[in-house]
């Protein structure tokens, strides 16, 4: 259609293309930070997640990366920027999950992008830019990470804050008192180093003491410098970006659709609430353990619909754990931001507008909302998921006919830590399994896959044995344990790890004694299973346990299916 014709909307036309002019930002960061990463975990596995916000810290776009990153991430910002003063140069650093963060390991990398009216973009990075002001322990000669954090930030009294880029990527070690980072704690300070938001670069030169700080109290500097350096290099790539948008569009026309979007995906959301039928629709399910006490832990949910808004309450929930199950607000509001988008439809523009309508109550104190020091390593990735599973189940009532049964409920944690000998280094492995995917009306569940607040791949074999002294001896799909029905769920899957050389694990796992609920008349998935084979005799472990391996020992973890769909007719 000529853009003259009736009935064209320029306006329209104009957001559509700076929706995905905003999302390929956020996208080509991630390319870079995933090319750049040091470690398997973000490489191969692809943990980690990229965004754009504007200077207020909300949300404009995002890449299609880890739904428990995204849905976190503005409080980081919004973090920073209470406790920060931001100026052209400078990048800060997080992890506290009381301060915006999610759990330690997820290190947070938040960007300021200025923009001097007038300037011209900064041209290409080229590796022989001169300077001096990395750390000479990261193992980088030179200073090109320094002129590339300076070039192009417009120094002087006219320069705009546009926004901000951010990323988030987990890390394989932090510190604390297991390898990996992922420990059966009682507090978080024996998860590993805390960083309340921090420069880690101030006007284009890198905080020497910071970077000391943080490398002093890892297991594996090396990874973490490399990894580092990636985040930085990504959050690069978005300001660069985002400065050429200016110089071809202008800043008017930049800083008018970023706002426009947020209005958008805010209609959007609510028309796609106006269409639920109001009232109030409760469930209830649990957390088998919390790795300390063996009662079941139970996370409850009361959503409203009155015409085109949502309150979330999770009133009934159980009070923080002992053990390390708790979960931050920040991570209660993802895991809420994530079924809603799912449920109204991947259409509307993934920002803050979509929150708006939708209200998150969760009570101070409880495994859903806890306070400080309580430990909240597995609340990241276990109640997240169980967070789902629930308000999926209440939503079911309203729209059955959208909603599919509950996937595998847990994101079967693996961490393996020790020295070494061949290389004669530390090394510490994190990596989350896949599993069944829930049933829903006129499908059955996916086999073997990374479900709802996760979205992570998995590591490929050929790159875990390369880098750590293990040997993966069966990975595959674990039959029949998808929940019947009409529609089967998905299978879940068995991965079995030999270790090579002496070694710590832990494994945080959960559905290995209750089961992902079926929804219409289908039958649950089947629970997982942990165990240890020593000698060629098994013994069954439990869903959350931190062992030391020998030499020859094997450890299987076999994943939950997900639930079925439909009563199934008997022949």
């Amino acid at each position: 259609m000529h853009k003259h014709a009736p009935g064209f909307d320029q306006g329209a036309v104009q957001l559509e293309v700076f929706k995905h002019l905003f999302g390929s930002v956020a996208e080509e960061m991630g390319v870079r930070l995933q090319r750049s990463a040091f470690s398997p975990n973000i490489k191969e596995r692809c943990d980690f997640s990229c965004a754009v916000f504007d200077p207020a810290g909300r949300l404009i776009a995002q890449a299609a990366h880890i739904p428990i990153h995204l849905g976190a991430m503005p409080l980081s910002v919004e973090a920073c920027l209470r406790g920060l003063s931001f100026g052209p140069g400078d990048v800060a650093m997080l992890n506290d999950p009381f301060h915006g963060g999610t759990h330690l390991p997820d290190v947070t990398i938040v960007s300021p992008v200025f923009i001097t009216p007038g300037h011209p973009p900064p041209g290409p990075w080229s590796p022989g830019a001169p300077g001096a002001c990395i750390p000479a322990k990261a193992g980088i000669q030179g200073g090109a990470m320094a002129a590339q954090l300076r070039g192009g930030q417009g120094h002087g009294p006219q320069a705009l804050l546009l926004g901000f880029v951010a990323n988030r990527a987990h890390h394989a070690d932090v510190g604390g008192m297991s390898h990996g980072s992922m420990p059966l704690s009682r507090d978080v300070y024996q998860e590993g180093i805390i960083l309340p938001p921090v420069k880690l670069v101030e006007a284009g030169r890198v905080n020497q003491s910071v970077w000391d700080v943080f490398l002093a109290n890892v297991r594996t500097p090396q990874e973490r410098t490399g990894d580092l350096r990636a985040q930085l290099a990504a959050n690069r790539t978005g300001l660069q970006r985002l400065q050429a948008l200016v110089a071809r569009y202008g800043l008017e026309s930049v800083q008018h659709n970023m706002s426009a979007l947020l209005t958008y995906s805010e209609m959007l959301t609510r028309q796609g609430i106006r269409h639920l039928p109001n009232g109030t629709y409760r469930y209830q399910d649990v957390l088998d353990d919390d790795g300390c006490d063996r009662a079941p832990v139970t996370i409850a949910v009361a959503v409203t619909i009155d015409d085109d808004e949502a309150v979330v309450d999770f009133a009934g929930s159980a009070p923080q754990c002992k053990g390390s199950i708790n979960a931050v607000y920040a991570v209660t509001v993802s895991a809420t931001a994530y079924v809603f988008r799912c449920l109204l439809g991947l259409d509307i523009p993934g920002n803050s507008g979509c929150m708006v309508p939708v209200h998150v109550r969760a009570p101070e104190g409880s495994v859903v909302n806890a306070r400080p020091p309580a430990a909240v390593a597995a609340g990241n990735v276990e109640t997240a998921q169980r967070i789902v599973d629930v308000l999926l189940g209440a939503l079911a009532q309203a729209c059955p006919h959208r909603v599919p049964a509950a996937s595998q409920g847990t994101m079967n944690n693996l961490t393996i830590g020790g020295w070494d000998h061949e290389r004669h280094r530390p090394f510490a492995y994190y990596e989350t399994l896949g599993g069944g995917m829930g049933a829903g009306g006129g499908h059955p569940g996916a086999d073997g896959l990374h479900s709802h607040m996760t979205n992570t791949m998995n590591t490929p074999i050929e790159a875990l044995e390369y880098a750590y002294p293990f040997r993966v001896t069966w990975y595959g799909l674990r039959e029949g344990t998808g929940g019947p029905g009409i529609y089967d769920g998905g299978r879940g899957v068995i991965r079995e790890i030999e270790f090579l050389q002496d070694a710590q694990v832990t494994i945080v796992s959960d559905r290995r004694k209750s089961r992902p609920f079926g929804l219409a008349g289908g039958r649950p998935g089947h629970a997982g299973r942990n165990v240890l084979i020593r000698h060629g005799r098994e013994r069954r472990l439990a869903g959350k346990v931190t062992l030391e391996v020998r030499q020859g020992d094997r450890v299987r973890i076999e994943t939950p299916g997900g639930g079925g769909y439909g009563k199934r007719e008997k022949a």
